[in-house]
């Protein structure tokens, strides 16, 4: 039963992101969303705006500074959080052989 019920959602989600994707602007037309006047306005006034020759550069840091930042933050306290753990694994099984070599002698 939970075998059926798994594949019956895994196939609606299936559907749904199909239909999902076929719903989708073609890749590069000039009507998709992505292409409006925010982007225009970033690539026709970067240099006045921020002095800066690296479009690329310039919108990161410079146009996206806070949610940069904000990506930034995400990112350090996510592998902050794997290394705490893996070091208490660690020491957890540091310990562990303490006790086993003292338990032989």
């Amino acid at each position: 039963m939970r075998y059926i019920l798994s594949t019956i959602i895994l196939l609606v989600i299936g559907t749904v992101l199909v239909m999902m994707v076929s719903e989708m602007p073609e890749f590069g037309a000039a009507d998709n969303p992505s292409n409006n006047m925010v982007s225009e306005r970033f690539t026709e006034n970067v240099i006045e705006d921020t002095n800066v020759q690296n479009i690329i550069a310039a919108i990161i840091t410079d146009y996206r500074a806070f949610d940069t930042i904000g990506e930034t933050t995400v990112l350090f306290t996510g592998i902050a959080s794997v290394l705490t753990v893996l070091g208490a694994h660690v020491k957890a099984g540091e310990k562990k052989d303490v006790i086993k070599k003292d338990e032989k002698h």
